[in-house]
């Protein structure tokens, strides 16, 4: 007799507009992501002055999310963030490849970030993805004894290969 066992995969994640109903969830996953996290108020912000808002979601729950603004032919990615026990998954290099194309489709031709200096996983990631460092803003984030350099990042957006 032939036995079977059945081998159960991770559910797929999907990427779908970030929404003001969304915002609860992000600040729960923002709390724990972060020892200084963005506010309520700059999310709700960023949303409703236009900012595109992106959701990575699991079995229909919040597992991260990214805002990006773009005007003028650049775009700037603000925000991305997966849930800190997700991490390390490859979710964030999903989302980031998303916002990128979200950049193009805003025909942005480049695309700006700024990253804390000691956060090598997220900056190894920028560097495999094509971005480049091409600049520091000193003393950017706010540090429990004192402030933290940014690391300024850039991808010249070519356009998409077909």
């Amino acid at each position: 007799m032939a036995r079977l066992s059945a081998v159960l995969k991770p559910a797929v994640a999907h990427i779908r507009v970030l929404k003001l109903q969304d915002l609860a969830a992000v600040m729960a996953i923002e709390i724990r992501a972060y020892p200084f996290p963005w506010t309520l108020n700059i999310f709700n912000d960023c949303l409703k002055s236009g900012h595109s808002g992106l959701a990575l979601t699991r079995d229909d729950v919040l597992i991260g999310y990214g805002m990006l603004s773009a005007a003028a032919g650049e775009a700037h990615l603000l925000n991305v963030t997966v849930a800190p026990e997700l991490q390390g998954q490859g979710h964030g290099r999903h989302l980031v490849k998303r916002l990128i194309d979200l950049a193009r489709w805003h025909r942005a031709q480049r695309l700006f970030l700024e990253v804390r200096a000691s956060n090598t996983r997220a900056i190894d990631l920028y560097f495999s993805l094509g971005f480049n460092e091409i600049g520091q803003r000193p003393n950017y984030y706010p540090g429990k004894s004192k402030r933290e350099h940014a690391q300024v990042m850039a991808l010249e957006l070519l356009p998409a290969e077909l």
